[in-house]
């Protein structure tokens, strides 16, 4: 080091050329350095030569972890967290053994949130063999972006793969015509859709199927079998319910009879706090929180609800200046938990004593008679005799 007199001090044999910095001196033998510190003080960086334990692992192995992690993500961004890690992450966290593994939760996709990266996601999810990617952006597809041939070709590959809810969809389209005119209804494809979805233990379509059986719609008429049904439906729903409320340690009430006073005290509490316990089992006794709706249910609810919707609804169609089937005057499914909005005027059966309320299925319309619909509905021919009797009073005398 040069003084102000311009001497140089020496270390040792060794002297400090102008303009040089000094060396830091080496730790001695048997004194190693805290990690992530050096004896300055400052941070110590890693050793050039030192090995990297995450190039030494091979391949599979890491994507059998990554996999794993794919499997139990919570949300998407635990997967966008593998890519930004490492450059050899990002690259085995894109391959399509990771997004084929992908977890529902990390597939929920909110409507706010609904952007073109995140139907890329989707797609490549889905691309990958991810039956659950299939169905949600199928949904997505169909009912609200209007792409019915784009929609119907991923619930179709779901369906094969023994989606239970991508096959119930199936058969709600094929019962409504959904996508095309009314002469386009398949009843019989749509029962056999529903009977596939039974068996695989799916609740609505238990339900849906039940109706059918009861009412000889696409089947034979079979009311004991169709009974047998609907009491396998509530069964299942109580079986899951409580399953659900076990996982999150609920504390469920126990089973009691309720009467007829019990029940309206009940369903009072219910509306008032907003959504109250799940709606059919009641039949049981049993008081418990109500199933959270599917994501892609949750998303088209969102969907029609937000600005979104509004804007999906006043697209034109390519080549003519009218809307997508007026969608003003096109109906959303009354069972607040579906989503499902008609395709076409008319799509959906109306309840058959008020005419007010519109339902994608008879699965929906149970639900829903038993959540609100039931203190809602009044007769359609009281409400003709007070308009007339109003007319009658308006009369001059």
């Amino acid at each position: 080091m040069r003084t102000r007199s311009g001497s140089l001090y020496c270390n040792g044999s060794e002297v400090a050329v102008v303009g040089q910095k000094r060396k830091r001196a080496a730790s001695p033998v048997g004194q190693s350095a805290v990690a992530g510190e050096c004896p300055g003080g400052g941070r110590r960086k890693r050793l050039a030569g030192g090995p990297d334990y995450l190039d030494v692992l091979p391949d599979d192995l890491v994507l059998s972890i990554l996999s794993k992690l794919a499997a139990s993500a919570s949300a998407p961004s635990d997967l966008l967290s593998v890519h930004l890690t490492c450059k050899r992450l990002n690259d085995l966290g894109g391959h399509d053994m990771v997004f084929a593994k992908a977890s529902p939760a990390s597939l929920a996709v909110k409507a706010a949130s609904w952007s073109e990266p995140a139907q890329r996601f989707l797609k490549r999810c889905a691309d990958a063999g991810n039956l659950e990617a299939c169905y949600i952006l199928g949904m997505i597809r169909f009912y609200c972006l209007g792409s019915r041939s784009g929609g119907a070709a991923l619930l179709a590959r779901a369906a094969v793969g023994g989606h239970a809810a991508a096959l119930y969809s199936l058969a709600v389209i094929q019962f409504n015509g959904s996508g095309g005119a009314k002469s386009d209804r398949d009843l019989r494809a749509g029962a056999a859709l529903c009977a596939r979805a039974a068996a695989l233990g799916h609740v609505d379509a238990l339900r849906e199927l039940g109706h059918c059986l009861q009412d000889g719609y696409g089947v034979r008429r079979d009311p004991a079998e169709g009974r047998r049904l609907l009491v396998a439906a509530n069964a299942r729903e109580l079986t899951l319910a409580l399953a659900a409320a076990a996982a999150t340690r609920h504390p469920f009430a126990a089973p009691v009879p309720l009467g007829a006073a019990a029940a309206a005290a009940a369903a009072a509490a219910g509306a008032g706090a907003g959504g109250g316990g799940c709606p059919l089992l009641s039949d049981f006794g049993w008081s418990l929180p109500e199933a959270q709706p599917h994501a892609a249910n949750q998303f088209m609810v969102d969907w029609w609800a937000s600005s979104h919707g509004a804007q999906a609804a006043a697209v034109k169609k390519p080549g003519t200046g009218e809307s997508d089937g007026d969608g003003a005057e096109l109906r959303l499914c009354s069972h607040v938990r579906c989503g499902r909005r008609e395709t076409r005027r008319h799509e959906f059966r109306r309840c058959s004593v008020c005419g007010a309320a519109n339902y994608c299925s008879r699965a929906c319309q149970a639900l829903d008679w038993k959540r609100a619909h039931k203190a809602q509905c009044v007769p359609m021919d009281r409400w003709l005799l007070a308009a007339a009797n109003a007319a009658g009073e308006a009369l001059p005398q």
